[in-house]
């Protein structure tokens, strides 16, 4: 009984380790991606600059990405 209760956190922990590891990558992948003016305008955003600042795009879901 007691093997089969080490056994089971040892397979939950490894579980969630997984998962946040597969979780970290993908918000890695979908954090901030640069786009190209192009991009930005076809994707329906805003070209918005600052003084001394990049350019960026503020897209109509509320993000903005710098522009390469």
């Amino acid at each position: 009984m007691r093997m089969r209760r080490i056994l089971g956190l040892a397979l939950a922990a490894a579980t969630l380790a997984g998962m946040s590891a597969v979780g970290a990558v993908s918000a890695e992948a979908a954090s901030s991606p640069n786009i190209t003016r192009d991009e930005c305008t076809a994707a329906g955003g805003q070209i918005t600059s600052r003084p001394y600042a990049s350019e960026t795009c503020a897209l109509p879901d509320g993000t903005t990405q710098p522009i390469t």
